[in-house]
This record gives C-alpha cells, structure tokens and sequence, in this order.
C-alpha cells in the first residue's frame, strides 16, 4: 500500500539509459515502431508505493532525456539503476544537484556496492521495507539537501505479498517492445557469478495469483504489446507457488482472448518438471531464458552450476522444445577452464541444440558474488575503463575477446541464424498451444500495427538489407502460405542479432552486459537529445 503523508511533494522517477548492448534488442525498435526494451520494475514499483498525495513523474531515458523543467518541477529525484548503468547514474545525480533538487538512489548496483555513489543525498540498500518508509518519511519532513549521505538499509522486507502493482500508468507502455512483471524473488542456487542470492536471498519469495492477474489486467489496460516477460532470475524458484500460479494464468488468458503470450528466465533443471512445463504451454509461455553458460561439465562444476547437468543437456533444451517453448541461452567465455577449443566447442553445441539466440558475454565478477571474492583474494580483478571485462583471464585477454568476436560471427552469421530459425518453425511452434483468433488478437489496432511492421521488416530486411535473399528464402513461402506471425516474429530478432553481431566483431559492441568500456554507439546514444 502507499505510504500515507500529508505532505504533498512533486516527485521525478529517472530510470538511466542502458548502453547499447545485445540484450536492448534496440535494433529491432524501428522495425517494432517502439522505443524501449521493457519498463523498468523496480522504479514503477516505489512510484506505486509513495504518498498518494504526491504528483509523480517518470522518465525512462531510454526514451528520452528528462528534460530541465522537469529537474525544476521536482522536489525530489528518484533514481534506480544497475551496474551497466553506473556512468548515467551519477550523471543524473549531477543534473539533480544542479537544479538545486535532492538526490536519492536505490536498486541493485547501490545495494550492491553503496561505496559506486559518494555524491548521492539519500541511498536506499535493499528491496522494498522498512527503509522505504523511512525514506519516504524523511522527504515528507524536508525536501532540503542533508550535509552528508544518508543511507536507509532494509532490515524488515515487505512481503510480495503486500507490493502494489507498479504505476505502469506513468510508463508508454505501449512504447516498449515487451511488458515486464515480477512473480518471485530470489534464487536458491549459489551459482559463482551470480549476486541475485547476497542481493535477494535464497529462499524465494512471491506474489499471489490474484496480485498477477491484476498486474496483467493493467499491462493490458495500459496499451502492453504482444508479449509479457517475467524478470524472475528464476521463475521456478519455488515450484510450489509457480504450480499454484500457472492454472490461474491459463484461466485469464481465456478469459482475455490469449491476447499476450509469455516468457521467463529459469534455471535448466525445468525440464525435470514436465507438469509444469505443460501449464507453461497452455497459459502461451512461447520462450525461456536459461543460463546454460558453458555445455562442459568439468566448467559446470567449477562455477557451482552443476544443477545444469541434472537432465542432460541437450536432452533438456529438446524437452523444452516439445512444449512449444523456444530457449535462449546465456552463455559466458573466460572461464578459468576455458582453452582454445571452448569456442569452437560453443558454436557446435548451440548449432546441435538449435537454440537461435545465445547472449554470449564475457565474465564479469559482480560484487557480492563468490566470484567477486575469489578473484579478489586472488589478485585477479582489474578496474580499467578500456576493458570488456574486470577479469584477469587465465588466458590472454586479447585471445579470449577474439575467441567472444569469433563466435558472434558464426553464430550470427544470416545463414547459420536463419537456419537454426527454421529448425524452431518446424520443431518448436508446431508444439505450441494453437491460441483461439479473437477479437482481442483480430482488433483493428493490432491488424494495422502488424501490417505496418510488415512493411519495414520488408523494406529493412528484404530490400535494403545485404542478407535480403536469405531472408526471402526464409518468409517467401510463408507470408504466401499467410503465415504472418512467424515471419514477424523471427524476422524483428533476426534483423537486431545480425546487427549486433556486426558490431561487435568490428568492435562496436561491448563483449559484457556489463562493460564499463564506452563504445561507439553508446558514445553516440549519450549524444543524442
């Protein structure tokens, strides 16, 4: 619930801009006619929770700039970001500061590492608690700028609970390529380079089915786009209360005309749990993220991931398949088992497994990670700004970003990609719940919006693009047959992953997620108005 004051205050939520990155799919925005990835959770999430006699604004500036009136408007400026987005938060804080407006931070990159950001007024450790109402209490008394930092750590976590829906009012819903929403938090797993446990906990906590189904009545109601993705780290945290979710999902997606379809992030081992994927079929879940990061078992185990071998492999990603689900993988290079043959090997495992997209990054030791710790007690991380990675590789650097450069080449390449496509049309979708034509989906709006993204897929791809006859080969046969969908769908992630692909070996593209190296078109995106 909001938190009650009688003071009113004028409050600017600024989410930062992200670098472009592989992950952004930023390529696909013009074709998409939209303008962003997805919304951002947790800035929404404290837009819902302040005083409802506050005026709130919220700026994604993946969108747009935050423009100085309204800095001047503001009480105060609520910022939240990630590591990937140090540079712009502090920025941010800056512009803050010059209009003369206090500046307060939150999220994972401060709760993380609070030390990344001297300069802010107020920072916010942890999730949504009792800290939160302090904040909030202290900016209904004063609104001036305090002498020194202050910070609010959660001790006391609001159960999901009780959390609001986010204000995805305040957001152009409509604007991004997917809608977001959050089901659980935390990871039971203790996975080397992953922080989500120290940030969030190992035992999950979640939302009530009801909480869902409300958060996706306002998605939709907010102008949402085709598909909704769920930003669990995993989704099966807890199998129990995704079990008691997933038929009431089912249940709203007939009640609305499977007007959306679903994705998420889960740990590999799903496939041990053929119930719940059957459910994930049935409420239109289409695609899967699952951290598979290395195909080698002695890798698996040295970065505490050998849950990735409970089910093998590739018998895991074939059984996800059959329920209609595409995989997309992660996938890191620069592990310490890694050597020369690791690439090669990657580029043949995700051309056996068929999975189309692979976010290959380099690692990254993240603070509050084991990772973080070994590497430190090991003398073996390196802050510089000219670096993909703050990881002293045990093989030569250069090797190993070549190694990244080598396999986003053939992986990306428009033959390879559109082949591992075709695999996915004939042994994926087939297996997909064949969703009802409904006045929802058939709606006057989304005939024009696909029509539309149609002519540019066609323009872009099949006329200017210089992998125009591959492309014909792949949607000719379809869009005569009138299959629209697939083309549309595969043709918008095709156009971005060879693009990006092109930037990286040219070296345009950051190897990391979380690179802190600028590169040409994040210089040119910091440019832009």
């Amino acid at each position: 619930m909001p938190v009650k004051s009688t003071r009113a205050r004028n409050i600017l939520c600024v989410f930062p801009r992200y670098a472009p990155s592989f992950a952004t799919f930023d390529y696909a925005y013009p074709l998409a006619g939209v303008r962003a990835c997805m919304p951002p959770q947790g800035l929404l999430l404290i837009a819902a929770v302040l005083a409802k006699a506050w005026k709130v604004r919220f700026v994604d500036e993946n969108m747009e700039t935050a423009p100085p009136d309204y800095f001047a408007w503001a009480d105060a400026v609520l910022i939240s970001g990630m590591h990937i987005q140090r540079r712009r938060i502090n920025e941010l804080c800056q512009r803050a500061h010059a209009a003369g407006k206090v500046a307060v931070l939150g999220g994972p990159s401060v709760s993380a590492c609070p030390e990344y950001y001297p300069d802010f007024d107020y920072l916010h450790i942890g999730e949504l608690g009792d800290a939160t109402e302090a904040l909030i209490a202290t900016l209904a008394e004063d609104i001036a700028r305090p002498r020194k930092q202050a910070v609010f750590t959660t001790r006391s976590r609001r159960g999901m609970c009780d959390f609001p829906a986010p204000a995805y009012e305040l957001a152009e819903i409509g604007s991004y390529l997917l809608g977001s929403m959050q089901f659980s938090s935390g990871c039971p797993y203790t996975c080397e380079f992953c922080d989500i446990p120290g940030l969030y906990g190992r035992l999950p906590r979640f939302k009530t089915p009801a909480q869902i189904l409300a958060e996706l009545d306002k998605l939709l109601a907010c102008g949402v786009n085709g598909s909704v993705y769920f930003v669990d780290d995993n989704f099966i945290a807890n199998r129990r209360a995704l079990r008691e979710l997933l038929p009431h999902l089912v249940a709203w997606q007939k009640r609305n005309g499977y007007a959306i379809t679903l994705s998420c992030e889960a740990t590999l081992n799903i496939a041990r749990s053929p119930e719940i994927l059957a459910l994930m079929r049935e409420a239109a879940f289409t695609t899967i993220f699952c951290g598979i990061e290395t195909p080698e078992p002695e890798a698996l185990r040295a970065i505490s991931k050998a849950h990735n071998m409970m089910v093998p492999i590739l018998e895991a990603v074939q059984t996800i398949n059959r329920h209609g689900m595409e995989v997309v993988s992660g996938i890191i290079i620069g592990l310490d088992t890694d050597s020369e043959d690791t690439g090669p090997r990657l580029v043949d495992f995700l051309e056996q497994a068929k999975i189309p997209m692979a976010t290959i990054n380099l690692l990254q030791a993240l603070p509050r990670t084991p990772l973080w710790d070994r590497l430190r007690n090991e003398g073996r991380l390196v802050e510089a700004d000219d670096r993909e990675s703050n990881v002293d590789f045990k093989r030569p650097y250069h090797l190993v970003l070549s190694m990244w450069r080598s396999c986003m080449a053939k992986l990306y390449d428009p033959e390879a990609l559109f082949a591992r496509y075709e695999h996915q049309l004939r042994a994926t979708w087939p297996n997909r719940l064949r969703r009802p034509v409904s006045h929802q989906r058939l709606s006057p709006g989304n005939i024009i919006k696909g029509i539309t993204i149609l002519a540019r897929i066609v323009w872009m791809a099949g006329i200017r693009g210089d992998y125009r006859r591959i492309f014909w080969r792949f949607a000719l046969p379809r869009l005569l047959r009138g299959e629209i969908e697939p083309v549309l769908s595969v043709s918008l992630l095709a156009h971005h992953l060879i693009m990006f692909a092109r930037d990286a070996c040219a070296g345009r593209g950051n190897a990391s997620h979380y690179s802190a190296k600028i590169q040409t078109r994040e210089a040119e995106a910091v440019s832009r108005p």
